[in-house]
């Protein structure tokens, strides 16, 4: 019998589907028929495969209806890939928000949340029983260290929309306060969803939560075992959900509760389009849902701070007398002190207040306050000359065939490009002529190294790049660390160096300072009660000040007062649209932006080659900003210009996106 001749199902004969498509102006649903032979397994959130322009393309059912406003003739359903509602009602709703934010397609944003099927582990898991699978409530443990700590727990438990900006304590409890809270709200019947950078942070909770029935999903799973968790989700066999970024569209049952630990780090923002970010889709998702927010780290966003001026959230720190019983000892080195007996401490890059503070740390205190231990050593960069410049006249050191960057990657090795690879062997300064390097950006390797031959007899280890540690012993050695790589020590570490803090504080970056002070803090939280952390920075510039202190709260609030004065993110949105400059120039002119709207540039933007030793393409990038209030209006309208474009096929491709991590 011909497709065309197949009945169609007497009940709700029209099915809504959302096409997998990813061009703007094709995003919307799309009705079809519903043939009698698949009526009863074409439920709505199920996959089906429909003919779309030819060609057979994936789908989500949304919904069935009687009729249809669609004049012409409807195709027909070609089949139901598998009766499983895995796009929820709450997931799509969100998927549809995310989407309107950030100027992109539902269909993107689907991809995101749900995973690819596997039949096996989906006819292997069991189907949900309508349980709630509630263990007993957990003490408050040292949550009893946050002034407001129990009261937030009490608020989980009774079901409350009581939402967190965690500054949470130095120390290594972190994991287990979020299996507390997690805990609380699962015993209450609520599910829990919980989002942490990176797998390293992932094991930690996952261990933390060996007393609540969840599951974990990361990258690292195959595509059976992640499906297969991702289903057991959404059947609602476990309550609590925790992974990294893909965790945070988790279909868990009757949301209450969403945690996101270390907001800051870039790894919760979606490389793919249309770019969201996990702290705005969950704040988003709990704000949507009712649920109750955990959302912080060590340190402090302004964007954490902006929910809080705003009153969307509310600020949960711990009282002063935790706080001085569980933070390290942070100095600046150099000091004053340091300067008036070795004036040549400004330039050196490990002055002797460091290496006096790892020597001690590393023997432990004379007093037997404190035994010794491992050192952390926290390097910006990975590698071994990370960037170097002509001896004589400073300019940075680049590469003839295709301009970028040259580095060292170890002791008495050639320069090579870190764009191309192309190998710098007769290399001399375009500018002055001189063929004599000098270092510019010292990495781990190199710093390893020099630390090896202060500290002979004491064991060296790197953590960073495709080799990063899990935990280290509690043995005494030096831990070279890139920012993120830090591993655990079980009982803390001895003491810890922060070098080259103006790396990190003169980025030409919105967020420097930010960032230098969320990754010092993240790794002066791995280090015992009482001991010495030496960031080389100036002491008076805030963000040390902040470290010091270990005041992430005040830092954060002056960061955005500063930014609302200069009409910066997150006091404003912004836009960013990147790609040649014709398409730059052609579709910010095309734009219908609201009265509101500023555009600033276009401007030329960081270009890297697409193939190895071919020059990079010149890109421009134009900013729009406009008041927070008018961000969906701002959103709208670049929406609508994708979609004209993508309907015309006018020109090349050009990348839109709202509120980018980087916009200097």
């Amino acid at each position: 019998m011909a497709k065309e001749d197949q009945a169609v199902s007497e009940r709700l004969p029209v099915a809504r589907v959302a096409v997998d498509i990813s061009l703007a102006h094709l995003d919307r649903p799309f009705d079809y028929l519903v043939p009698a032979a698949l009526a009863d397994a074409a439920v709505p959130g199920c996959r089906v495969r429909v003919r779309f322009a030819g060609q057979l393309v994936d789908g989500y059912i949304l919904e069935r209806t009687h009729t249809s406003e669609h004049q012409g003739r409807l195709a027909r359903l070609e089949r139901v890939i598998s009766p499983e509602p895995v796009l929820t009602p709450e997931i799509f709703d969100l998927a549809r928000t995310v989407a309107d934010r950030y100027a992109g397609t539902l269909a993107d944003v689907l991809r995101l949340a749900i995973p690819p099927r596997h039949a096996t582990a989906e006819r292997a898991t069991p189907a949900g029983d309508g349980s709630k699978h509630a263990g007993p409530r957990p003490a408050a443990g040292s949550w009893a260290r946050y002034p407001a700590g129990e009261a937030f727990l009490a608020g989980l438990a009774d079901g409350r929309p009581v939402r967190a900006a965690w500054s949470a304590l130095p120390g290594p409890q972190w994991p287990a306060e979020i299996a507390i809270a997690a805990g609380t709200a699962a015993a209450a019947g609520r599910g829990v969803v919980i989002v942490v950078p990176d797998a390293r942070d992932l094991d930690r909770v996952d261990a933390a939560l060996a007393g609540v029935s969840h599951v974990c999903l990361s990258a690292d799973l195959g595509p059976a075992e992640r499906y297969r968790r991702w289903l057991a989700a959404r059947r609602g066999l476990v309550p609590v959900v925790a992974g990294t970024r893909a965790a945070m569209f988790a279909p868990v049952t009757d949301l209450g509760l969403v945690v996101l630990w270390d907001d800051g780090d870039d790894l919760h923002a979606e490389p793919r389009a249309p770019y969201p970010n996990a702290r705005e889709v969950l704040a988003l998702r709990a704000h949507r849902a009712g649920a109750a927010a955990l959302i912080g780290g060590f340190a402090r966003t302004a964007e954490l701070t902006q929910l809080v001026a705003a009153g969307w959230a509310r600020p949960l720190t711990g009282s002063p007398e935790a706080l001085r019983r569980a933070a390290p000892l942070v100095r600046a080195a150099p000091d004053e002190a340091e300067l008036a007996r070795d004036a040549a401490a400004m330039t050196a890059r490990l002055p002797s207040m460091a290496l006096r503070a790892a020597r001690s740390a590393l023997a432990g205190d004379a007093r037997g306050a404190l035994g010794g231990g491992p050192v952390l050593v926290q390097v910006p960069r990975r590698g071994y000359l990370a960037a170097i410049a002509c001896d004589r006249c400073r300019a940075q050191a680049r590469c003839a065939t295709c301009g970028g960057p040259l580095e060292v990657g170890g002791a008495r090795e050639i320069p090579d490009c870190r764009w191309c690879g192309a190998m710098a062997t007769d290399w001399t300064c375009s500018r002055c002529g001189s063929g004599r390097l000098r270092a510019l950006v010292t990495g781990a390797a190199r710093t390893a190294e020099e630390l090896g031959r202060a500290f002979p007899g004491v064991p060296v280890r790197t953590s960073g790049g495709q080799h990063v540690l899990a935990t280290v012993t509690a043995e005494p050695a030096l831990i070279i660390a890139t920012p993120g790589a830090e591993p655990v020590a079980p009982e803390g570490y001895a003491g810890a160096l922060l070098l080259d803090g103006w790396a990190l504080l003169s980025r030409p970056s919105l967020r420097a300072a930010e960032e230098a002070l969320r990754r010092w803090m993240n790794a002066a939280a791995l280090v015992r009660p009482a001991g010495p952390v030496v960031v080389l920075a100036e002491a008076s510039l805030p963000a040390v000040q902040a470290l010091i202190r270990w005041d992430p709260v005040n830092f954060s609030e002056r960061e955005l007062a500063e930014r609302a004065e200069l009409g910066f993110p997150p006091a404003v949105r912004m836009a960013s649209v990147t790609g040649a400059s014709d398409a730059v120039a052609d579709f910010v002119g095309s734009v219908g932006l609201p009265d509101q709207a500023e555009v600033l540039g276009p401007v030329p933007a960081d270009s890297f080659p697409k193939e190895p030793k071919h020059p990079p393409e010149p890109q421009e990038r134009a900013l729009i900003r406009i008041a927070r209030g008018e961000g969906l209006a701002l959103a709208r309208a670049l929406h609508a210009a994708q979609a004209t474009r993508s309907a015309r096929k006018d020109g090349p491709a050009v990348r839109v996106q709202l509120d980018p991590a980087e916009v200097a």
